[in-house]
């Protein structure tokens, strides 16, 4: 049933499109975090170790919601390994087993990667044609824990 919240059903696939992409950049960067994690080996480990396992619980919290708020805006939500991967703006490194110091840039990378994408996202979400300001102030929330984890990661450069 399409939800009836001020938004154009062609506008609601608009948002639902672009959230799928968000729903599929956030589970890439959730199965690369967690295999650093399983993976992270030599000085720091532990602090790594604990330090990522912190970063995949938030992004496996961020994959519930942002699955959720597709279907509150009355669209399906992708769910298959392939369909995030067709959908996903990241990329991964199979069979790549990185050093710590590439495991921290590649992450880092990667949140920054998001928060730019995101900036973009929160227009098209508010513009006058789309009206769709609960995903826009969805987003932003986002946003903004993709720049602490891209801050704490950053703190590791050297």
């Amino acid at each position: 049933m399409t939800p009836h919240i001020g938004i154009t059903p062609e506008n609601l696939k608009k948002s639902t499109s672009i959230l799928a992409t968000i729903l599929s950049n956030e589970m890439t960067l959730y199965v690369k975090t967690r295999k650093f994690h399983w993976n992270i080996s030599g000085n720091s480990f532990m602090e790594l170790h604990k330090l990522f396992e912190e970063q995949y619980r938030i992004l496996e919290a961020n994959i519930d919601e942002v699955a959720e708020r597709i279907s509150q805006l009355g669209e399906k939500t992708i769910g298959t390994m392939n369909e995030f991967i067709e959908n996903s703006t990241l990329k991964e490194s199979p069979k790549e087993y990185a050093s710590q110091k590439h495991m921290l840039g590649e992450l880092l990378e990667n949140h920054e990667q998001l928060v730019t994408e995101f900036r973009e996202y929160v227009p098209a979400f508010e513009s006058d044609n789309n009206n769709d300001i609960g995903s826009a102030d969805f987003v932003t929330g986002l946003l903004q824990q993709h720049e602490k984890m891209a801050w704490v990661l950053r703190r590791y450069q050297v």
